[in-house]
């Protein structure tokens, strides 16, 4: 599977901003997809995920309520809607992929994008 992450960019504190994950796979296989966000000297951090059906849904503390996650019925995209950002949103957000569950961790996920960058002005 391959996963290419894009529509990063440059956003006022408490703007909008979408991203998508676009995943190559079988049509017949089902990946759990996740969203991370890391910048330099720091761990991956959980940002939201999508069970493989897309019908769980789990966020990181620092984005519920903000962010909304969701999935095509094909599972080719991945959305991440970000809204009411904050300047400590600034970040290259990741999405991964693992052919199990859900992971809250980084570690579990086998399949890794380019990051996308997103940043918010103050």
């Amino acid at each position: 599977v391959q996963l290419q992450a894009s529509g990063g960019g440059l956003v006022q504190a408490g703007g909008s901003l979408r991203l998508s994950c676009a995943v190559s796979k079988h049509p017949f296989a089902a990946y759990a997809i996740a969203w991370f966000r890391r910048t330099l000297r720091r761990e991956r951090e959980f940002v939201a995920a999508i069970s493989p059906t897309g019908g769980k849904t789990y966020y990181g503390d620092s984005v519920q309520g903000r962010f909304i996650i969701s999935m095509t019925n094909d599972g080719r995209t991945v959305d991440l809607q970000m809204g009411s950002l904050k300047p400590e949103d600034t970040d290259t957000y990741y999405c991964a992929a693992r052919r199990s569950g859900v992971a809250l961790m980084a570690g579990p996920y086998d399949y890794w994008g380019r990051g996308t960058e997103v940043t918010v002005s103050s």
